[in-house]
Formats: C-alpha cells, sequence, structure tokens
C-alpha cells in the first residue's frame, strides 16, 4: 500500500490571534496522532489481506488536517465563534484519511474492515457513491472516533475517512481544481460537462469490476481443468 501523503491541507502553524498558542499545539496533537491510529489500521488490514487472500484491496491513502483558516470559515459558515471547544464538536472532518481502491466492490469490503475494529466507533456514515452529490461527487464518507491514550487521559479524536475508486477520486481531484479557481461558482457549462464526466466515471468502475470478476471466473475454470487433468494423469499412471 502506498501512502501519498497530505495534501495541501498542511499547514499547521496557528495563524490567528484568537486561540492560544499551546492550546492549539495540543490541539493538533491530537488530531495527528488519530491520522497516525487510523493509518496504522488500514495498513495492517490491507497487508492481511494481501497474506491471506493473495489481494490488494487499496491502491494508496492519502491523508491531511484542515489549515487553521479552513477550519475557521466551516466554523463561521455555520455561524460558531473560534474556539477549541467548537472545532472539537462542530467539525467532523479536521483530520482526514482518503482510501482509495481499484474496484467499487473493494469500498463497501474496506469500509466494513474499518468498522469492524473494536477501537473505532462509527458516528455517521454518508454513501454518496449510491447517492452522488448534485456536482456528479461520488465517494463512501464514515466518520469515526479513534482512542488517543496520552499520559494522563485518554481521548476520543474525530476523522473522516473517505474510501473511493482511482476513477472516483481522478473525477475529484479534478472539480476541486476546477471549482478552486472560480471560488465556487463556475459557470453551469462547466459544472454540466463534470456531471457529464462523473457518468462516464461510474460507467468505467462497473466495465471495470465487470471485467475484473470475468477475469477471476476465467481463472477459476483453467485452475479447475488444470485440476481435473492433474488427476486423470495420476489415475493413468496408476
Amino acid at each position: 500500500m502506498k501512502k501519498n501523503g497530505t495534501n495541501n491541507e498542511t499547514n499547521n502553524e496557528l495563524n490567528s490571534e484568537v486561540l492560544d498558542r499551546e492550546a492549539w499545539n495540543s490541539f493538533m496533537l491530537l488530531y495527528n496522532s488519530a491520522i497516525k491510529e487510523v493509518y496504522t489500521k488500514v495498513e495492517v488490514l490491507n497487508d492481511e489481506f494481501k497474506h491471506v487472500h493473495r489481494y490488494n484491496p487499496i491502491e494508496y491513502v492519502k491523508t491531511r488536517i484542515k489549515t487553521p483558516e479552513s477550519i475557521e470559515k466551516k466554523l463561521k459558515r455555520n455561524g460558531y465563534d473560534l474556539t477549541i471547544e467548537n472545532m472539537t464538536e462542530y467539525v467532523n472532518d479536521i483530520a482526514g484519511i482518503r482510501i482509495v481502491c481499484s474496484f467499487t466492490s473493494d469500498i463497501y469490503m474496506i469500509a466494513d474492515m474499518v468498522g469492524k475494529q473494536n477501537d473505532i466507533t462509527v458516528i455517521s456514515v454518508k454513501d454518496y457513491i449510491k447517492n452522488p452529490k448534485r456536482s456528479g461527487y461520488k465517494s463512501y464518507h464514515m466518520i469515526v472516533t479513534v482512542p488517543i491514550f496520552l499520559s494522563d487521559r485518554k481521548v476520543d479524536v474525530k476523522v473522516e475517512v473517505q474510501i473511493r475508486t482511482i476513477a472516483m477520486d481522478f473525477w475529484a481531484s479534478l472539480e476541486h481544481k476546477i471549482y478552486y479557481k472560480f471560488e465556487g461558482n463556475a459557470p453551469e457549462y462547466i459544472s454540466k460537462d463534470l456531471r457529464e464526466c462523473s457518468a462516464i466515471v461510474s460507467m468505467l468502475d462497473a466495465k471495470m469490476l465487470s471485467l475484473n470478476e470475468a477475469i477471476l471466473e476465467a481463472k477459476n475454470e483453467d485452475d479447475d481443468v488444470k485440476k481435473n487433468n492433474t488427476l486423470t494423469d495420476t489415475r493413468n499412471v496408476v
């Protein structure tokens, strides 16, 4: 499994004078620790799956921590002041991990494996694959909590887990860049083209999944033929 590192939201420096620097650093310590915890769990699951099933369901993983500016904008947009308490309570995606896999069938399998971890609690799920956003965005989102054990206490920290295919991730990355250039107000013809591209991505995912299933079926049939030929040869020798 390849870790792609963080995206552009990686600056953890405190740019606002509203918050105490020591409180902010302690706050960020929790979320950075939570990212490490969830990433390690995903890595172990992937290694175990490769060992047992000879199959790698995860192509790569990306992680990120929201910047102070992004957190502040989200709070203000929802009518909250910039405080540590409000961040903890109302911003669920400060820490994020994105799991990218090959096929849509892998998405639900990975989500199930993550959700069954004894020390992970699933708070909410949003399935934008079965119910895409109006823009055409598709991904599977989970808000989970993971316990972080400090020297004097345990803190349950929220992490957003996104699971999507390579094709979905490619589309979402381009959509983000396009809307960033237009500051969220892209012309309708561009939005229309993006929705059409999303439909193409869905067709591609469905075709690739169908192709993979056909390959597996053909391989199983070939293995059965080889097994039967081996048994026949053994009988002839006897």
